[in-house]
């Protein structure tokens, strides 16, 4: 029993340090570097969006579901009132979302930044 679990855990950590050596990372110093498959690694600027205030998006989120509950509570009475109630936060939740999303896309820091990969041809 020791030995199948031994044999396993080799064949599955060589399973991951195959996959691993296939995501290697590169970066720039590696730019025009040449492998024995034909493939090389080339390297470009990418327009990058850094938001250093939240990047998750919780405010927009919490601020939406707070008011969707407040006007899914508004709706309905007994049980229908509670659906409504929680239907109206999860809306107002993505909504809220949504919102915040779009105004840090068009107000977000961008900065360029130098990307490498692998390429196959």
């Amino acid at each position: 029993m020791k030995t199948s679990r031994l044999v396993l855990s080799l064949g599955l950590l060589s399973v991951m340090s195959a996959a691993a050596a296939q995501n290697s990372y590169y970066g720039p110093e590696d730019e025009g570097r040449r492998f024995s498959d034909g493939s090389k690694v080339e390297c470009r600027n990418v327009e990058v969006q850094k938001n250093t205030r939240d990047p998750n998006r919780v405010a927009g989120t919490a601020i939406g579901a707070v008011v969707g509950g407040l006007l899914g509570n508004q709706v309905g009475s007994g049980n229908g009132k509670k659906v409504a109630t929680v239907g109206g936060a999860v809306a107002g939740g993505a909504i809220g979302r949504k919102v915040q999303g779009n105004s840090q896309e068009t107000k977000g820091d961008r900065i360029v930044e130098r990307r490498c990969e692998r390429v196959y041809r």
